[in-house]
């Protein structure tokens, strides 16, 4: 059985590999903003959902893996910051916050047609508290060209941006983009047959 990612993100991949998952990267062209008006949790159940079921209909006896993650602050949505002003803005937002981010994934299994025969949606929460930030740190952090392919402006697994994280309450590596925990007990309890076959 084939895995698919559904997603361009090098940090979906690089956890995926770090589990011994094998896969083909095919990321779905879905426009991102078109669940932007819902609440957090229910946005990234939506987009996830949508990502999979358009990469699930080009690939036959696979498994698809899709994601969604997006940073929440106060209700608002941060997504990736398009100019230095805007990643100065979120940045300066973040600091001496705590704001969410959520993740929602989507997997499901396909037949040779190629159609879903069995699939689950699910999203995880995770908190994170920053410390105060100097507009000197948020520049230089800005110059690192860190910022502008990231939901919130920031990567907690960059050198720079890990010291910006004063606190998590919840699941690291769903800040990161891939909650590998809760996509393990999910496939396990949804999809026992795929679970045992691929990591046992």
């Amino acid at each position: 059985m084939k895995i698919i990612l559904a997603s361009a993100s090098p940090r979906r991949a690089a956890l995926l590999k770090q589990v011994n998952l094998y896969f083909t990267i095919d990321p779905s062209d879905i426009d991102e903003n078109s669940g932007s008006h819902q609440p957090p949790e229910k946005m990234v159940l939506v987009l996830s959902e949508k990502k999979g079921r358009d990469v699930s209909s080009r690939h036959k006896n696979s498994l698809i893996i899709a994601a969604d993650t997006v940073v929440s602050l106060k209700g608002d949505i941060l997504g990736k910051p398009e100019n230095r002003q805007q990643a100065r803005d979120m940045l300066g937002r973040l600091s001496d916050n705590t704001h969410e981010v959520f993740t929602g994934v989507h997997v499901s299994k396909t037949n040779s047609v190629p159609e879903i025969v069995e699939n689950f949606t699910f999203f995880e929460r995770t908190n994170v508290t920053f410390s105060a930030l100097t507009e000197r740190e948020i520049d230089h952090y800005i110059d690192s060209g860190s910022p502008f392919d990231k939901a919130g402006g920031y990567g907690i697994q960059d050198d720079l941006g890990s010291l910006f994280v004063k606190k998590i309450e919840g699941d690291y590596y769903n800040v990161v983009g891939f909650p590998l925990n809760s996509f393990y007990q999910h496939l396990k309890n949804k999809m026992p047959r795929v679970h045992q076959h691929l990591f046992f």
